[in-house]
């Protein structure tokens, strides 16, 4: 299994930012609050916080491009958590991403924003996959949608 997963950080009992975690545990900041970008480099901001590109880019493609199964084994599952503002930033996310889904042979456990305000291109071309199956996570079945989650990625597997 590959893939990556962002995390919360806070401080103080107030949230300041997101951090990008691998599942092997790797992490690097994904975002910060009021964080100034560094010189020369263009500022990718969603609301008060500023996106690291770079750290993010580090973290995230190299798992992208480390899906494939090896040696005729199962097909290999791929984590991403989540394809949302901060990190359609990247271009090379979004290649990645398309890259991924369209020939890796990896299942891919992924989050996607609800359709809210103006469309996410990559966003609403995955909703609209007919290889994508959208499970809609609400406060209401957040507990009890596991099982079926779990079962879908098993049979994607065999």
């Amino acid at each position: 299994m590959e893939g990556f997963y962002t995390e919360e950080v806070r401080q103080g009992g107030r949230r300041i930012g997101f951090d990008v975690v691998t599942l092997s545990g790797q992490r690097g900041t994904l975002s910060r609050v009021g964080s100034e970008p560094l010189r020369g480099r263009r500022e990718c901001r969603v609301g008060q916080y500023v996106v690291d590109l770079v750290s993010f880019e580090q973290l995230a493609i190299p798992v992208l491009t480390n899906t494939e199964p090896a040696g005729g084994r199962r097909t290999k599952v791929c984590v991403i958590d989540e394809i949302g503002k901060m990190e359609l930033f990247s271009q090379a996310f979004i290649q990645a991403v398309r890259r991924t889904l369209d020939g890796s042979g990896a299942v891919v456990l992924g989050t996607i924003p609800m359709p809210k305000g103006k469309p996410q291109d990559l966003v609403e071309e995955i909703r609209n996959r007919r290889d994508v199956k959208v499970f809609t996570v609400t406060k209401e079945n957040r507990d009890s949608i596991l099982q079926d989650l779990v079962t879908t990625v098993q049979n994607c597997t065999k």
